[in-house]
């Protein structure tokens, strides 16, 4: 449709009197913040509302049962110093460490070898992704079952080649890796579907030209494939580390922080205080720490990331 089918001139629209413009630009923002209220209102409720309630609790004393009464910052101090909340934080950084870099990196080679033409690609992309559909709790159960000592399949496997397999979720050293692997394998197809869309964007034209010029898949990689997949690497990575900050249903079901606390990680520890402990105050103090500490990972995701990505605009 052209500007002289609609009657819309560039002489009618600048002729238009300001009065006029400032009253259907009105209208613009009016129709606007109706379709965005929804969303507000849903934010509103189920976001901002609660976490200032966090915040606010995180200063009182309160056990569901009796009236709250306010302490300070006491909670702080004693998260820390008596509830275990700096070692739950490690606990919770070494699972990140543990499960960011291995999920990552499997999803991307399977997206780059899942981005070739080669035979029945469709379909082990379709099993690739199956895990991500089951539920968390669903996935600890099988993979209990699977590191079971004495039943599972692993240990019976290595036991075929005269290994003895270790009580996986009962040890120290394994029950984090075992749990973080559980973790790897649910989320590798869903971050493998991110890669590809971002691997299909790049231009088929630079990868001729570097052929052209003799460049090596090595170097095709680290030179066109990686700069190009900032984006979606920074999208995989921030979703990834607060997904995994907020780890709490795997490490429930699968060893509810045991053996000891090798496992004790923060959301879990939350729980408990609140719920079990009936300690409002103190859970309250923990996920304002757990929302700083992610929110300042976050940040430095973005920081290091924007300063290496550029965007083109089409």
């Amino acid at each position: 449709m052209t500007a002289a089918a609609t009657g819309l001139t560039a002489a009618g629209v600048a002729g238009t009197a300001p009065g006029e413009r400032g009253r259907a630009s009105r209208k613009e923002s009016i129709s606007a913040l109706l379709y965005l209220l929804p969303s507000l209102i849903g934010v509103l409720l189920f976001l901002a509302i609660p976490i200032v309630v966090v915040v606010i609790l995180s200063f009182f004393h309160w056990n569901l049962l009796n009236p709250a009464r306010f302490v300070g910052g006491s909670n702080y101090v004693d998260i820390f110093k008596y509830d275990g909340m700096g070692h739950a934080l490690l606990v919770t950084c070494y699972y990140v460490i543990l499960n960011i870099p291995a999920q990552t990196v499997f999803a991307l080679l399977l997206a780059m070898l899942l981005n070739r033409k080669l035979p029945a690609t469709g379909f082990i992309r379709v099993i690739a992704v199956l895990p991500y559909l089951a539920t968390p709790v669903a996935m600890a159960l099988v993979w209990n079952w699977f590191f079971d000592p004495t039943t599972g399949v692993i240990n019976t496997v290595l036991g075929m080649f005269g290994i003895t397999g270790p009580a996986w979720l009962s040890s120290q050293g394994w029950a984090m890796p075992v749990v973080a692997w559980a973790n790897i394998w649910q989320y590798v197809g869903y971050n493998m579907l991110f890669f590809m869309a971002g691997l299909q964007a790049v231009p088929h034209d630079l990868y001729e030209a570097a052929s052209i010029d003799g460049a090596g898949s090595f170097k095709k990689f680290f030179s066109i494939t990686l700069p190009l997949l900032r984006p979606t690497l920074l999208f995989v990575l921030v979703t990834g580390v607060i997904g995994s900050f907020q780890v709490f249903d795997t490490v429930y079901v699968m060893t509810n922080g045991g053996p000891g606390n090798a496992t004790e990680v923060v959301n879990p520890l939350i729980y408990k205080t609140a719920f079990v402990g009936f300690r409002i105050g103190e859970a309250s103090a923990m996920s304002v720490v757990l929302f700083i500490v992610i929110l300042a990972v976050t940040i430095l995701q973005f920081a290091y990331f924007n300063k290496r990505t550029t965007y083109e605009m089409t």
